[in-house]
């Protein structure tokens, strides 16, 4: 008789390990509290799947040999908690397909800057002719990939909640751009437990493998020690000199692993800011640790574009530039943002505020915002936050209404910046409507 695996969540990363699983032999059940997409009910239909929307069957789920969830659903859910209690091991996507293939594995993970580093990590990988997978957060599901293709590496975003449910998965090169306070409402709001989760990213390494952090970020380097492995640690700067590891001087970003050195103009790197320096560092470091030639590294790094609503340029109207940064759900995204900005900034702000302080950007809006655009439904604490630092604030109720008044008020050479700092789901379904919203308005300029 075949062993039971039940499939908690529907969405592309329940579907995809619902796909491998029965591709595998696993009695499969999927069990979704919300409404299961029809793409996904077709799919599961097609190869022969149970499934259920709306509920989940207690007597089902609970007769499970294994389950694993979607990393939406948190620990102290009801029937997560029924199965833990049980005994029933409950587990990523990653960790389950992770024993059904033998690639090597490039893990990213942080708070910040993921999604940027590991598009571009792809990219290199992929431009040096490497059979290369992108996973994780990002687009097709790594079980799926596992079931229906055949690659030799791939390069996984893996959120904290989706590292709570690896155990015995290993990551061949990890990286972890940075730790800043979120989502802390799932880790009973203590620093330290989202900290130990982002850190289980180390958790099996072995002594050929390599672990690439920030040695400028405090919170980072507090937690540093907390299961490093046996890998090798590489650190990336650009206040310091690390050798081996990454950082910048004189304009210049050193790259060096042990087997070679390179170095970057870094006015050619097409990504802008502080932050994306990290990236691109970051992102080079893993292409060096495989391999790839220095002038695959150099030619990828300078015509990379990226992800979208993530520091996105829109257009050119009347000599201000417009750009999408809808990605930017929290304080800190948006402090990268408004750093990066090398011209006066009309910034739209604002959202379904979750605890944010404000303090920290306080220095950056004084010296580069000329107006601040609330978009969302209760501006009062951006308002409080930074009346004292603007020539104006004003509150608008939806992105075409924001950027028509950014439209009046921003000057040619003047830059309008959507960093909301802030999630969406007041006036939008998610932040890419968004930012697909903003950028509409801005095209019927």
């Amino acid at each position: 008789m075949n062993r039971k695996l039940v499939i908690l969540g529907a969405g592309e990363s329940g579907t995809g390990t619902a796909v491998l699983a029965k591709a595998r032999g696993w009695d499969v059940f999927v069990s979704d509290m919300g409404k299961i997409a029809e793409k996904y009910r077709h799919e599961l239909e097609k190869i022969g799947v149970r499934w259920e929307e709306g509920k989940h069957t207690e007597s089902e789920i609970l007769s499970a040999d294994e389950i694993v969830k979607s990393p939406g659903i948190p620990d102290k859910a009801a029937m997560v908690k029924a199965a833990v209690n049980k005994g029933i091991p409950v587990i990523s996507e990653i960790e389950f397909a992770g024993r059904y293939t033998d690639a090597k594995m490039v893990c990213i993970s942080g708070t910040n800057g993921k999604t940027t580093t590991t598009l571009l990590t792809h990219h290199i990988l992929k431009n040096a002719g490497l059979n290369v997978g992108l996973g994780g957060n990002i687009g097709k599901s790594f079980a799926r990939q596992v079931a229906e293709e055949r690659h030799d590496i791939y390069v996984l975003e893996v959120s904290s909640f989706q590292l709570d449910g690896n155990f015995n998965f290993r990551s061949h090169i990890s990286v972890l751009t940075n730790i800043t306070p979120d989502h802390l409402d799932r880790y009973e709001y203590k620093l330290e437990l989202y900290a130990a989760s982002k850190f289980r990213l180390t958790r099996n390494h072995q002594s050929s493998d390599y672990f690439i952090y920030c040695a400028d970020d405090p919170i980072s380097m507090q937690y540093f020690r907390m299961k490093m492995g046996e890998a090798t640690a590489l650190p990336i700067s650009v206040t310091k000199t690390c050798n081996p590891g990454a950082y910048t001087k004189n304009n210049t970003l050193f790259i060096n692993n042990n087997k070679q050195t390179m170095t970057i103009n870094m006015e050619e790197i097409s990504l802008r800011g502080i932050h994306n320096t990290y990236n691109s560092m970051a992102a080079a470091v893993v292409a060096s640790l495989l391999d790839v030639r220095k002038e695959t590294i150099r030619e990828s790094l300078c015509n990379f574009q990226n992800a979208e609503h993530r520091l996105e340029h829109v257009n050119r109207v009347n000599g201000v530039e417009y750009i999408n940064d809808s990605k930017a759900t929290n304080v800190n995204s948006a402090w990268y943002a408004l750093e990066s900005m090398d011209k006066p900034v009309v910034w739209i702000a604002g959202g379904v505020d979750k605890g944010n302080n404000y303090k920290e950007l306080k220095s950056l809006v004084k010296e580069k915002v000329k107006y601040i655009i609330c978009l969302g439904l209760d501006n009062i604490k951006i308002h409080q936050a930074f009346q004292d630092d603007v020539d104006m604030i004003i509150n608008t109720g939806s992105a075409k209404e924001a950027v028509h008044v950014a439209s009046r008020l921003a000057q040619k050479g003047d830059c309008v910046l959507l960093s909301p700092a802030c999630a969406s789901f007041d006036l939008f379904e998610n932040y890419e409507d968004r930012g697909r919203q903003f950028k509409e308005a801005v095209r019927n300029l």
